[in-house]
């Protein structure tokens, strides 16, 4: 037999739950799953057999729709009655290449929601480096830091944030007051962290202030360094209110300005075009647009 053509039990138990309940959303509810992760599933079923199961704009079912929920009803009432050992079926693979700090901070922790919506996609994570758009091999989805605009690659914009001062309570106590670190006095006499991630000057011409680049100060290529760092007492650093809210919530960092940035910088989903025509790429996409803040 080949077990290539055999799909992969998730999708059947959703075509049977849908076609049984007419509803997407009480067919995902039956299966704890969400409304995108049902529709998924049966685009990478139809996918899977190059057939269209249910009819436009309901879920009727075509002729060949109805033929195979015959075959599927069938199908599982045996595996329910008989034991026995599944037959692996092919297994859907996506590589994303992702910058670390963004990683840890929103994809990580919710990682768990996504196997579980979707558990027959293998999904590898591999470091991306932000602004150079270097990965460390070929992936299927992208995530880029930057100003958008890449003309290699479709993109999406999937998070903008705004930027400002904060540094460690020991650093306050220590060297603080600041007046809303506006000021050219504040700006140039305390010590700054800088990174290329978010280059000071932005901060400077938001104030009004014609003040150049620092070229001196600890210097990271990382923003979760960079926030560690300023958590430490290092100085004062440029953080980003949805990517930092760890840190601000813990206490590690105050903010120094009720003025907020909105950076120029922002995280976009990129892919080589017809990616996401792959059923698995599109699930990720939706997947990771609905747990981002």
């Amino acid at each position: 037999m080949a077990t290539s053509r055999i799909p992969p039990i998730q999708c059947l138990l959703t075509f049977e739950a849908v076609a049984r309940l007419r509803s997407a959303s009480r067919a995902a509810e039956e299966l704890c799953v969400t409304v995108s992760a049902v529709s998924h599933r049966l685009r990478q079923l139809e996918s899977h057999l190059g057939i269209r199961l249910f009819c436009r704009g309901d879920f009727t079912l075509t002729t060949d729709g109805a033929t195979y929920l015959q075959q599927v009803c069938a199908a599982l009432a045996a595996l329910q009655n008989v034991p026995g050992e599944r037959v692996a079926a092919s297994v859907p693979r996506l590589r994303v290449a992702i910058t670390p700090s963004f990683c840890r901070q929103f994809v990580m922790p919710k990682l768990e929601l996504f196997r579980r919506s979707y558990p027959d996609i293998e999904l590898t994570l591999q470091v991306s480096i932000p602004l150079r758009d270097v990965t460390a091999e070929e992936a299927d989805l992208e995530i880029r830091y930057g100003l958008g605009g890449y003309a290699d690659l479709e993109h999406r914009l999937i998070l903008r944030d705004v930027v400002t001062p904060a540094c460690s309570p020991a650093f306050l106590d220590e060297f603080g007051p600041f007046d809303g670190f506006v000021g050219e006095a504040e700006l140039t006499a305390t010590r700054l962290i800088r990174s290329p991630l978010e280059p000071w000057a932005n901060w400077f011409a938001h104030c009004g202030r014609s003040l150049a680049e620092p070229a001196r100060g600890a210097q990271f290529n990382d923003l979760g360094l960079v926030y560690d760092a300023a958590a430490s007492g290092f100085g004062v650093a440029l953080v980003r209110h949805k990517l930092g809210a760890a840190w601000f919530d813990s206490g590690r960092l105050l903010s120094l300005s009720d003025r907020p940035m909105v950076s120029p910088y922002g995280h976009y989903i990129c892919w080589t075009q017809g990616a996401l025509e792959r059923w698995e790429c599109a699930a990720f996409v939706d997947w990771l647009q609905g747990v981002l803040p």
